[in-house]
């Protein structure tokens, strides 16, 4: 992680993490006027006092989007002293569930967003948490590690995209990460297409380890991704009351194409168990046939085996000792044993 390093007064350097003082990652202050497409400007923590500052009356058509590292310390007590947010956010920033949420707590959003990090590599640990609350003039976001779906939501506030309501900007997170999560798949779907291929060519070697990494990915993404239905049902039924009625429409749909990624995904997770139990099938016909073969080399070199254990008593009355074709004899009888069991054997083997 990028950590910028700022002077204080008493001249010591201070880890700031990629944002500045108050962990402000970055703002946008948007205005919505009638008739005109909606503009945003960018926003320190100074402005965006001065603008919490205002009375109400001169904040009409305006609302804030402030992103905090809460890496950076001073994040949490800049939120708490300049912002009134609701308890259930902070609470959230503490809370030890990390499953993907929104839920309706002082007519006010709080969502708790899984994304993967921004140089996802397909290891369960690049999988990060963001934290939003959203309020009808304000929506704060919060995260430690750098996310891929809000780094979006941040390139397109900075070209000026057109946003109405901090609503819209949830919306657009939510399927930004839809979209990151799409990309997964497809690259996940890549590489397990890959490995069947070799899978189907007899090429195992590590395939069984790739295949295991894999599957624990999805089964952590589709764990944290997936919102849960119970809240996200109650927010449905009860959303907040300035919420406006296409923000919940646009809301349900981006919903209703989040969980399609995540049928998806489980689908791709199904389809890696089965490519895992091909693989142990071959790998125990794999072991089976070795055994087999040395079963069948051990019953072959029974008679051997056991002629020479006679033979090789230290006792009287050994038959042909004397005889002077009595080598020849024995090798022939064991080789009589020998071919009449590879003949059992072959028998067997073609019943």
């Amino acid at each position: 992680m990028i950590r910028s390093i700022d002077i204080n007064r008493s001249g010591a350097p201070e880890a700031s993490y990629g944002s500045d003082q108050g962990g402000l990652i970055c703002g946008h202050l948007f205005r919505v006027a009638p008739g005109s497409m909606p503009a945003s400007n960018p926003v320190g923590t100074a402005e965006a006092v001065d603008w919490l500052r205002r009375p109400p009356a001169e904040r009409a058509g305006q609302f804030l989007w402030l992103h905090f590292n809460l890496s950076n310390t001073s994040a949490e007590k800049w939120m708490r002293a300049h912002l009134s947010l609701s308890d259930a956010f902070y609470d959230a920033l503490t809370d030890g569930s990390r499953s993907t949420r929104i839920e309706n707590a002082d007519d006010s959003l709080v969502a708790v967003i899984n994304d993967v990090a921004y140089d996802f590599a397909f290891e369960p640990s690049e999988i990060a948490t963001l934290w939003l609350t959203v309020r009808p003039d304000m929506l704060v976001s919060a995260r430690v590690h750098p996310l891929r779906a809000v780094d979006r939501l941040r390139q397109s506030a900075k070209q000026g995209a057109a946003f109405g309501s901090p609503a819209e900007l949830l919306i657009h997170l939510m399927r930004d990460q839809g979209d990151a999560l799409v990309e997964i798949v497809r690259k996940a779907t890549q590489q397990v297409d890959a490995i069947e291929d070799q899978l189907l060519a007899g090429y195992l070697q590590q395939k069984r380890a790739d295949l295991g990494r894999l599957r624990r990915v999805f089964v952590r993404l589709q764990r944290l991704l997936a919102p849960e239905p119970a809240a996200l049902f109650r927010l449905l039924q009860q959303p907040p009351r300035w919420m406006a009625a296409h923000d919940l429409a646009d809301m349900r749909q981006a919903t209703e194409e989040f969980s399609l990624v995540i049928r998806d995904l489980a689908a791709l997770q199904e389809r890696i168990r089965l490519l895992q139990e091909e693989l142990a099938a071959q790998v125990s016909e794999h072991t089976n046939r070795s055994l087999y073969i040395l079963t069948v080399v051990t019953v072959l070199a029974l008679p051997v085996n056991i002629v020479a254990g006679l033979f090789g008593m230290n006792v009287g009355g050994i038959p042909m000792a004397e005889d002077a074709h009595g080598f020849v004899t024995v090798v022939l009888v064991m080789f009589a044993l020998v071919v009449a069991f590879v003949w059992m054997a072959m028998r067997k083997m073609r019943e």
